[in-house]
């Protein structure tokens, strides 16, 4: 789709990276060509903005890149264009339904296994592991369902060691003769390994405390990556520790360590 688009519309990809999003989609229908643009009311882009609650745009911002002056093409590209991207869209609009029903299910599974924990006898009033996990700063629909279907057994032991090892949060130290090096552990499960680094990534933006962390081992020199690991380090023993103890995860106690 950004091939295609690229081809007639260049301005319409300074919108947003992901042009399989369904905004963008229900956007390109309403002014799939240059001239629709020069054509279209502000309003009618502010009503669609507002139905897909799209506020870090503005329909102001988005008449102003459209109606930009439109790269001339050959005859018959605008519609051998929007022919294909017809199509396309229409193979997108499959797959978002289906990324939407699959978000639905995981959303129902882990509910019921929250509900499950809540209502165990004599446990109705103490929180369990899911409630626990989901507080935890970072981790969203993905993230725990990831590490309840790729880790329950290391986070049913409250195995900080193995939960950082199975990451690869854990490096792995060569040593030979004098020399000494410290490298990236390679053998681990991957799809936890994506799911702790995304639980990092969106962590820094959310948590002082892990935004704190990242930013001192950024400025001592340390890659972005090697970064994230040292902060997934130290939410995967936070989480393990609140397991433990079978507490939910507090923000103004941790502000108070930083």
């Amino acid at each position: 789709m950004r091939e295609l688009l690229w081809r007639y519309y260049p301005q319409l990809l300074e919108l947003t990276e992901d042009v399989g999003a369904p905004w963008f989609l229900a956007l390109w229908r309403l002014v799939p060509t240059p001239a629709k643009a020069k054509r279209i009311r502000e309003a009618t882009i502010a009503k669609l903005l507002k139905r897909y609650r799209i506020r870090r745009i503005t329909a102001g911002q988005i008449l102003e890149k459209l109606q930009v002056t439109a790269i001339p093409v050959a005859p018959g590209t605008i519609n051998a264009a929007t022919g294909h991207l017809e199509a396309v869209a229409m193979r997108l609009d499959l797959v978002n339904r289906q990324i939407t029903c699959a978000n639905a299910r995981i959303d129902h599974l882990t509910g019921q296994l929250a509900a499950s924990e809540n209502t165990d006898a004599g446990q109705q009033n103490e929180q369990r592991d899911v409630t626990i996990l989901r507080s935890l700063p970072g981790v969203g629909r993905i993230v725990l369902a990831t590490l309840l279907a790729e880790a329950s057994d290391a986070l049913q032991r409250r195995d900080y060691h193995a939960l950082r090892c199975l990451s690869g949060v854990a490096p792995i130290t060569k040593r030979s003769g004098k020399s000494r090096i410290v490298i990236m552990r390679q053998a681990v499960h991957v799809r936890l390994r994506n799911g702790v680094y995304h639980w990092a990534r969106v962590a820094i933006q959310h948590d002082p405390r892990s935004r704190a962390k990242y930013a001192a081992l950024r400025a001592r020199g340390h890659g972005h990556g090697r970064a994230l690991r040292s902060v997934a380090d130290r939410l995967l023993a936070v989480a393990c520790t609140m397991l433990l103890n079978q507490t939910s995860f507090d923000p103004s106690l941790a502000s108070k360590t930083i």
